[in-house]
């Protein structure tokens, strides 16, 4: 029977397996009605209930503790000894109760420790409904199954490390994987939180970044949460927040730390990339600004305007509108510039120039358009509201709308604006704006109601 039983919890290394085979084969070996193996967990100096058979432990919502020295079985855990009771168990002042565990059914109980080399490394008692007195045989018996299980007990310790180990490795693997590919900084903080959350089975994983900005949050937060601080040339640029409903070991806070480290390579590789790629647009951009200017100034050049100061001055404004588009850009880190704001900027701007004794009224949609696009734009308001505030009426409205796809900006004023515009630079370089960049229709209505000028261009 103790060959049987041995070979039978040597033919696996799983860890949960071996306790419930050492479960089933013990209460067959002695014929009882229950058996309880308990592992002994070293760092919390407690003994869990792993296995049983009797009662199912994964129903339990809370697995049954005791401390070495807690309860008949942690007496025997304790003193290194077996212990013997053989009716009414349950009134024994050593008995520890537990409300999920439905040990006062049984009369009978033989306890003993399961010892490797003098080392704790759990417990196991079996149960009977009845009293029974166990012999000295069977005491011996159980004593040396024990001995048995426990060098059992340690291979299949060994073999969860190696395993958890490699789960880590292979974690360790895939985020190194998410940081060398991905250029996007996105991709690489998603794949950090995701792999985090598989590795130590957390219930929610998320980044904080050092403006307090939380990126990727996933799951839900738990009862025991770990805060582990990125670190880049000993400065913290951020925390890695892991929460699970159990405490975390020892061994996957090390883990978790390792990631951290992963963590804070692929936001200074990310943010190194973004740099780089904002230098190379800025650039880019400065340049184009740079040859509308040129075109603008030599328009001006080519122009029959014979009042030079007059020129500068209109080429001056040109310049602050594209300057007005950048400073947007600038402050929304974005590549869309939000319209509404940008012509407010223009037309406040302006107004402190042109708009002495005149009313100008606004409405204006919130629309978004690219960068590029609005220059084009700022460039076009600033020349048909800056004749309107110079040549038109008092009064000025401008209106930003948008029409079955397309946007419609419309100036209007109560005067003859449009006279003056007619034939000069200024509708010269709206006209070629228009059509050009923004791939739309410029028109210019005088009546006698004053002037309206109404540019339209697809969203």
């Amino acid at each position: 029977m103790l060959t049987e039983t041995i070979a039978t919890v040597n033919s696996t290394l799983d860890l949960g397996e071996v306790l419930e085979l050492i479960a089933h084969k013990v209460a067959e070996a002695l014929e009882a009605d229950a058996c309880f193996v308990y592992l002994y967990d070293e760092g919390a100096d407690e003994l869990v209930l792993r296995a049983s058979f009797g009662t199912r432990v994964e129903e339990m919502t809370r697995r049954p503790r005791m401390r070495p020295g807690e309860g008949i079985t942690g007496s025997a855990a304790a003193e290194r000894v077996p212990v013997m009771l053989p009716e009414k168990a349950h009134l024994d002042p050593r008995f520890k109760r537990f409300s999920n565990l439905p040990e006062d059914e049984y009369e009978s109980i033989l306890a003993v420790p399961v010892l490797a080399r003098e080392k704790l490394e759990g417990a196991l008692n079996v149960r009977t409904r009845r009293p029974r007195r166990f012999t000295d045989a069977e005491i011996d018996l159980l004593l040396a199954i024990a001995a048995q299980v426990a060098q059992t007990i340690e291979h299949a310790k060994l073999y969860a490390d190696a395993q958890r180990r490699v789960r880590e490795l292979e974690a360790l693997a895939r985020i190194s994987e998410a940081v060398s590919e991905s250029l996007y900084l996105e991709e690489s903080l998603e794949a950090i939180v995701e792999t985090t959350m598989a590795a130590v089975g957390a219930t929610g994983a998320a980044l904080v970044l050092e403006d307090g900005n939380i990126a990727w949050p996933e799951g839900r937060p738990g009862r025991h949460a770990v805060r582990l601080p990125l670190r880049w040339k000993r400065r913290q640029i951020g925390e890695l927040v892991c929460d699970r409903d159990t405490p975390f070991s020892e061994e996957e806070r090390a883990l978790l730390a390792s990631i951290a480290h992963h963590a804070a390579v692929a936001l200074e590789h990310g943010r190194a990339v973004m740099r780089g790629v904002l230098a190379q647009e800025i650039h880019h951009r400065v340049k184009n600004n740079l040859q509308t200017v040129a075109s603008l100034l030599r328009l001006q050049a080519r122009s029959a305007d014979r009042d030079p100061r007059k020129a500068l001055d209109d080429s001056v404004n040109r310049v602050l509108a594209i300057a007005a588009v950048h400073e947007v850009l600038t402050e929304r880190r974005d590549e869309d510039v939000e319209l509404d704001e940008l012509l407010e900027r223009l037309r406040v701007m302006l107004g402190q120039s042109f708009a002495a004794g005149k009313r100008i009224e606004s409405s204006l949609d919130s629309v978004s358009l690219a960068g590029h696009r609005a220059t084009a734009l700022a460039l076009v308001f600033s020349e048909v509201l800056q004749n309107a505030l110079e040549h038109g009426g008092a009064q000025v409205r401008v209106e930003l709308r948008t029409r079955a796809g397309d946007i419609v900006l419309t100036v209007a004023d109560d005067g003859d604006g449009g006279r003056s515009f007619e034939g000069g630079t200024g509708l010269s370089i709206v006209e070629a704006l228009v059509r050009d960049e923004l791939r739309g229709t410029f028109s210019l209505d005088r009546n006698g109601a004053g002037t309206r000028a109404e540019v339209v261009f697809p969203a």
